[in-house]
């Protein structure tokens, strides 16, 4: 039996099924990945320099429109069929949850209700002095808080920041919860979440990963399925619950 087939059989069986998701799945919708990002005028800059408080800090504009620049590319984008599969399979399971390390909105897009964004959403804006969210704000660069006066910035989590206590609290939940884990298009090397996959591991879940190429979880993980996640988690889908 083919290692797809073996994926599907336990997929199929699931009661709670754990979802990781990375920057494969949104580049296959022509987001670029956080280092491709870095063309034309922003080719000059290290995109490490930019996400960071200190960067905000010392030059609050620059980082500002760079992330302007970053949510006007998303919104030309769709998402693709890894997205929608990972819909179906919420459909299909009594037990879901899929926590995504994209900022790009895509698979709240894509109609994934079941979702944590570990390291935020690049499309909604918070202020940096008291947190609270704005719907709306002016053409400064960048605009001010109307309450408080500070800076907005985008909700998003950069270096040196922790990720946000709930959503990696109800990430690691399903992680220990779920008897089937699926990784997907993730390097599988940046952490906290990079940890995920193995708590589930160590809790007796059946892990599948789906990557075009080897991380440093393939050896670990139950099934290792190798291609695009565009292609893979279809037939995958297909093959669990096709009458």
């Amino acid at each position: 039996m083919e290692a797809i087939e073996r994926a599907a059989a336990a997929l199929r069986d699931a009661r709670f099924v754990a979802v990781l998701t990375g920057a494969g799945v949104s580049a296959e919708s022509g987001v670029p990945t956080f280092r491709d990002a870095q063309t034309g005028l922003w080719a000059k800059y290290d995109p490490r320099e930019l996400a960071t408080p200190e960067a905000f800090a010392r030059n609050p504009k620059l980082v500002w429109e760079w992330y302007a620049q970053r949510r006007a590319m998303i919104s030309k984008v769709d998402p693709n069929a890894a997205h929608t599969a990972l819909v179906e399979i919420e459909s299909r399971v009594p037990g879901f949850l899929l926590a995504t390390q994209n900022v790009d909105g895509l698979h709240r897009r894509a109609g994934s209700l079941k979702l944590v964004e570990l390291h935020g959403n690049i499309l909604r804006v918070r202020c940096s002095g008291c947190g609270v969210h704005a719907r709306v704000w002016s053409d400064e660069s960048p605009p001010r808080c109307e309450g408080c006066d500070a800076y907005l910035r985008p909700d998003v989590v950069w270096f040196n920041e922790l990720l946000p206590e709930d959503a990696q609290g109800a990430a690691s939940d399903a992680a220990e919860r779920c008897d089937v884990y699926v990784v997907a298009g993730t390097s599988a090397e940046v952490y906290p979440a990079a940890a995920l996959p193995y708590a589930a591991l160590r809790n007796g879940a059946r892990v599948i990963e789906v990557n075009p190429d080897a991380t440093p979880l393939t050896s670990s993980a139950t099934f290792a399925l190798h291609g695009r996640a565009g292609d893979v988690l279809p037939r995958l889908v297909r093959a669990a619950f096709a009458a």
